[in-house]
């Protein structure tokens, strides 16, 4: 069909006198526009006439008094508004329903602003700050501590451990030793520098030492036998007049009987039971 301006071009009345509308260049008469081209409103499911303001979001149609909110029916005609499930909804309604709460201050956050989540729970990019400092966190390194967030400095300044030996912050593992951290690496035998976590060793002024070292260094030497007596695992031991004798060393120096717990008698010397000093 044809017409020219002066007649709809689908019924082709004349439009003289009347309203029309143009679509591709092309003019229809109210009626065969709204027939023809008319979106039908989301809301009450009516044609939206020419005449009438056609409000679209994302490939739907709603008349201008229908666009408002599904919970509370305010217009949301000019105003920031969310979609939930094709359903629309004013900010309000929307951070009531679906928005997340702020872990710090436990207010909503609003659709479009920037939220920091972390373990599960979520943040104002202003409320996620390290506890001490106060500065924000953003994606640093933290730690979390009885529910409460810390940049690493912080908590190391506040709650770490400190090596007993190289003064250094303990961030792993570690020894405690004497009630003391101790880095494992530094757990070290105070003469040889032997790494001490998995071996035996002996305390002396606060610091750890290889049962080879010690007994070099301050172990008292067995009169018999002349070897280090380090008392390790228990072993008893007898001290006379300054001398010290392992236990299974304290006998008679000539029936070789053993002493312990006997009476004895010295000679030049040596240790005597009573019927060899007597004899």
């Amino acid at each position: 069909m044809s017409s020219s301006r002066t007649d709809c071009h689908y019924c082709l009345q004349s439009l003289r006198g009347r309203k029309y509308a143009l679509r591709e260049e092309y003019a229809y008469c109210v009626a065969c526009y709204d027939n023809l081209f008319a979106n039908p409103c989301e809301e009450c499911k009516q044609p939206i006439e020419c005449n009438s303001k056609d409000l679209a979001y994302k490939g739907l149609h709603w008349h201008e008094g229908c666009f408002k909110c599904a919970k509370c029916n305010r217009s949301l005609v000019e105003k920031p508004f969310a979609a939930k499930d094709e359903v629309l909804l004013c900010t309000e309604c929307y951070s009531d329903e679906y928005s997340s709460k702020c872990f710090h201050c436990q207010k909503t956050i609003m659709p479009g602003s920037r939220k920091m989540e972390f373990k599960g729970s979520s943040w104002h990019e202003s409320c996620f700050v390290c506890q001490y400092c106060q500065q924000p966190l953003g994606t640093k390194p933290l730690i979390t501590k009885d529910n409460e967030n810390y940049c690493v400095p912080c908590f190391e300044k506040q709650f770490a451990h400190h090596c007993y030996s190289c003064k250094k912050v303990i961030t792993s593992g570690g020894v405690s030793y004497h009630d003391q951290p101790w880095h494992k690496e530094c757990f070290v035998c105070a003469g040889c520098k032997t790494h001490l976590t998995e071996q035996r060793f002996i305390s002396k002024d606060d610091y750890p030492y290889c049962v080879d070292c010690f007994s070099k260094l301050y172990a008292k030497k067995c009169v018999a036998c002349k070897k280090p007596i380090t008392a390790l695992g228990g072993a008893k031991y007898i001290s006379f007049e300054e001398h010290q004798w392992h236990g299974e060393c304290f006998n008679c120096a000539k029936c070789s009987v053993s002493l312990v717990g006997q009476e004895f008698l010295t000679q030049l010397g040596d240790i005597l039971c009573h019927e060899c000093g007597s004899a």
